[in-house]
């Protein structure tokens, strides 16, 4: 089936805000929010990072296995789009509904204290089940509480997660095998992660950087964010992806961006966009040394010089397994929810790396002087995986 598919509803929860709303206002604030100095996730380090403060729904009426902050994260953006799954699933009936979640991190949060405890006192407490550190709890988590009973699988993918389960889900809808898939991403923010990035000597201790001759690392942040999409007309259209993989290393990209710019060019050719015709893309944007000069050579080969960027990393935090969803989060709201016409902000100290090539990086405050059309978001992750997502106003004409 050719028929186009959109996304017909968002939930969002990430260090800007707690619903769509509050994110929305972060994303365009005067001043960079989001990120706030953390000294208990890292010993002996104040870092900035991407923490979630609102409270999360109450999981304890769960089996021990789906307690967690991981899908407290996801009950969080599932909960404000259950009317429109109740709708779909009424509709088209609970086994037409499927779930496709990505994510690197599930329960190693709540494995990390209960490691400690079993040290301690010599056995697991009440309060874990190894289930939790499944990556397939994501899933099954969000079909339970949902209600639907279509196909489900988690995807682990490192940071193009949650952007790779974005286009399976367009697959199985085109496919015509489901009428509606629940998809995006969730990670919550454990020691572990941090520890390793910062062993990784990718960790920036204040807030990250991204594409300045300055730059020095990620800052780590959490979060969560679904989406329903149908074939059924809504505000934004996923009209095509890319992706791809680089076999190159298990952490360091591919440095001519060769696999970049092939996801960057098979999403254009799905959506049938010509380069020039994109007005925005958001970038993954690390703010490492690599990844950033990696992907500044992969955009300025596809596309150029003018097309307006930034990355928001610095106002989430990278979500890791949550960032494809999120991010192309702030890209619906952009699209759809943005009377404005602001330009999702590039928030950095100006300093240009001359070693890179230019972008249009997007001066904070700027405004389009049209609604946006077209947009891309990219995911770049450990092990090559690449993704790119290519948005559009909806409906299509």
């Amino acid at each position: 089936m050719s028929a186009p598919v959109y996304l017909n509803d968002l939930g969002v929860i990430c260090a800007l805000g707690a619903d769509r709303a509050a994110v929305a206002r972060g994303l365009f604030a005067a001043h960079p929010g989001g990120l706030s100095a953390c000294d208990d996730v890292l010993a002996g380090y104040t870092l900035e990072l991407g923490r979630v403060t609102a409270d999360l729904p109450d999981l304890s009426h769960c089996p021990v296995a789906w307690r967690g902050r991981n899908n407290a994260l996801l009950a969080a953006a599932l909960d404000p789009i259950m009317p429109a799954v109740r709708a779909a699933i009424e509709r088209h009936g609970a086994g037409r509904v499927a779930v496709i979640v990505g994510t690197s991190t599930s329960g190693i949060g709540e494995a990390e204290p209960a490691l400690r405890a079993l040290q301690q006192d010599g056995q697991w407490p009440a309060s874990f089940a190894y289930g939790q550190q499944e990556m397939g709890s994501a899933a099954s988590f969000v079909r339970q509480r949902s209600g639907a009973q279509g196909p489900g699988w988690t995807l682990s993918t490192a940071c193009s997660s949650s952007a790779k389960a974005l286009a399976s889900a367009a697959r199985l809808l085109r496919a015509g095998i489901v009428d509606a898939v629940i998809a995006g991403g969730a990670d919550s923010l454990c020691r572990f992660t941090v520890a390793g990035f910062h062993a990784l000597e990718s960790i920036s201790v204040q807030r990250c950087l991204p594409f300045s001759r300055h730059r020095a690392g990620i800052n780590i942040g959490e979060g969560a964010a679904l989406f329903l999409l149908t074939r059924e007309p809504g505000p934004v259209c996923l009209a095509g992806w890319g992706e791809s993989s680089d076999a190159h290393h298990m952490s360091a990209p591919e440095p001519t961006g060769a696999g970049a710019m092939m996801a960057l060019r098979d999403a254009l050719q799905r959506a049938g966009w010509a380069p020039g015709e994109v007005d925005y893309i958001n970038l993954h944007g690390t703010a490492t040394r690599h990844n950033d000069a990696m992907e500044a050579r992969a955009v300025s080969e596809v596309l150029g010089a003018q097309v307006a960027a930034s990355s928001t990393k610095p106002l989430t935090g990278h979500t890791l397994g949550a960032s494809g969803a999120i991010e192309t989060a702030l890209c619906w709201i952009a699209l759809a929810e943005n009377p404005q016409q602001q330009l999702p902000p590039h928030w950095w100290d100006g300093q240009v790396d001359s070693g890179l090539p230019a972008l249009a990086l997007v001066v904070p405050g700027t405004r389009a002087a049209q609604p946006l059309q077209r947009v891309l978001s990219s995911s770049f992750a450990f092990g090559g995986s690449n993704a790119v997502l290519a948005l559009s106003r909806g409906p299509l004409p």
